[in-house]
């Protein structure tokens, strides 16, 4: 019998997992709470896939908040966040006003986003239509 090596190392990707959180799990929720929420489940070794995108104060108070762990928390090396759109850039003037009103009255949920811890996010490239996550 023939065993078969794993390029990928164990060690690295034991104990992660994704989340897929729906954007109704955070609709209601406050900046604070949203941002408490995810890094509880970033903390917990969680790459966390969002649907729909974080309002850009949000973001500023994840990147904040995650500066701020990183000195107090030994083994938390920081978050690796990236969103994506669905539509990309190709599109029309009067499309975009639609989707900007659509997404005021449901959210913008055409847009993924993911937030994943650095010690196991080892790097995320984004070109306009996709994403790799690289563990």
């Amino acid at each position: 019998m023939v065993v078969k090596k794993s390029r990928f190392k164990a060690n690295r990707l034991k104990g992660m997992s994704l989340h897929i959180m729906p954007f109704s799990e955070v609709r209601g929720l406050t900046i604070t709470e949203r941002v408490k929420k995810i890094l509880n489940l970033v903390l917990g070794n969680k790459v966390v896939i969002l649907q729909g995108r974080l309002r850009p104060e949000e973001e500023i108070r994840l990147i904040e908040d995650t500066m701020a762990m990183v000195d107090h928390i030994r083994s938390f090396k920081g978050i690796e966040l990236a969103v994506i759109d669905s539509y990309g850039n190709d599109v029309s003037f009067f499309f975009k006003i639609r989707k900007g009103i659509a997404d005021k009255l449901a959210g913008n949920q055409s847009t993924l986003t993911v937030i994943g811890p650095a010690s196991v996010v080892k790097e995320i490239k984004r070109d306009p239509r996709k994403l790799e996550v690289f563990f």
